[in-house]
């Protein structure tokens, strides 16, 4: 995620932002350019859903929606109390998720029709179905149909969630960019013999019966050593949960870097010095901070890992510090930054065949 600029005065905005604090602009992200405009200047317009849940991204030319906003298929029953406040929450974490997949250069269009395997809808739902007593929505991906339960927009709900799951992490951008990671893999990787073959020798077949493998998971939990492989304990349950998990911590860690560079923020690492006088990195290896510009190619992902475990190194000692739990509290070990590896090479592997069927 960046910073951006006011259109009319220069001012910083941040990406939620509808108006310019400094001169009282109103703005709208242009989600082609990736930056802000002038709403009502030459073809930008608000979407529609700017006055429904507080949406803030320029209509697409000759439609009432933005880019993000096409994707919805259901919306939260507004009727209902709360609902709407939750909506906002999720509708704001879903732009960030969305962000991260046009800056990447991933093709995001609407489904169109219910057959649309390549097309990207959400549904957002509230349980139960039906009234007490009925089935309840769960958060899942289905052919590019991602259903979100907005019950987990609420903080207290979510936490609830996260505990009886046995989770170090759970929110709602977490949940778009794991789902997402589904919908990718199907259309980077499912008809690729070459890439399916390189998939499964880093994660596994994922011929596996999926729905055993599931019910094996939460009757047993992940083996001990899960972390000698794996960047969470639900990633062992199936080669695609692994995908999946592993796709979502590729876009926290290269999103929040992003920022990182946004705020000049160097990523250096500290010395100390030896007795024979010379420099001693007490982190191990010597570390370049980030560029001052974006670099022309892209950057080799094991110069990406290095600055990210100084940071979360950082950020997770200055959560302590505040009796906060951990930013990042997960381990990556060298299988799993072959993982994050193989990812990164698919988003910035040049000219890509997406896979339209």
């Amino acid at each position: 995620m960046k910073l951006f600029d006011c259109p009319h005065c220069g001012h910083r905005l941040y990406f939620e932002n509808a108006q310019c604090l400094n001169c009282a602009s109103s703005v709208l992200y242009d989600p082609w350019h990736g930056r802000f405009a002038l709403s009502g200047a030459d073809g930008v317009f608000q979407c529609t859903n700017a006055d429904e849940c507080a949406c803030n991204w320029m209509a697409e030319p000759g439609h009432a929606f933005c880019r993000a906003c096409m994707l919805n298929q259901l919306i939260p029953d507004l009727s209902v109390d709360g609902n709407r406040r939750r909506w906002i929450r999720v509708e704001a974490a879903k732009k960030r998720a969305i962000y991260s997949l046009l800056a990447a250069g991933l093709p995001v269009a609407p489904k169109q029709s219910a057959g649309d395997e390549a097309g990207l809808a959400f549904d957002f739902l509230a349980d139960p179905i039906g009234g007490p007593g009925g089935e309840r929505i769960l958060t899942g991906h289905d052919n590019g149909l991602i259903t979100l339960n907005v019950a987990e927009a609420d903080s207290s709900e979510r936490e609830k969630r996260r505990v009886e799951m046995g989770e170090n992490y759970r929110t709602l951008l977490g949940h778009f960019r794991h789902e997402l990671g589904h919908y990718y893999w199907d259309r980077l990787i499912r008809d690729d013999p070459q890439r399916l073959v390189a998939f499964r020798a880093l994660f596994g077949d994922e011929r596996a019966d999926y729905e055993q493998a599931l019910k094996t998971y939460h009757a047993n939990g992940a083996p001990p050593d899960w972390q000698q492989g794996h960047i969470s304990a639900y990633a062992t349950s199936h080669p695609w949960e692994d995908w999946a998990e592993t796709w979502a911590h590729h876009l926290h860690i290269t999103d929040t870097l992003e920022m990182v560079h946004a705020l000049n923020f160097p990523l250096g690492r500290l010395e100390t010095v030896e007795a024979n006088g010379l420099p001693h990195s007490d982190t191990g290896g010597e570390l370049q901070a980030a560029p001052s510009e974006p670099v022309a190619v892209p950057e080799p992902f094991e110069r990406i890992l290095a600055r990210w475990l100084v940071l979360s190194e950082a950020s997770n000692s200055i959560n302590r510090c505040m009796g906060l739990p951990d930013l990042y509290p997960f381990v990556i070990s060298e299988v799993t930054a072959q993982k994050l590896t193989f990812v990164h090479g698919l988003l910035n592997g040049g000219e890509r065949n997406w896979n339209k069927t």
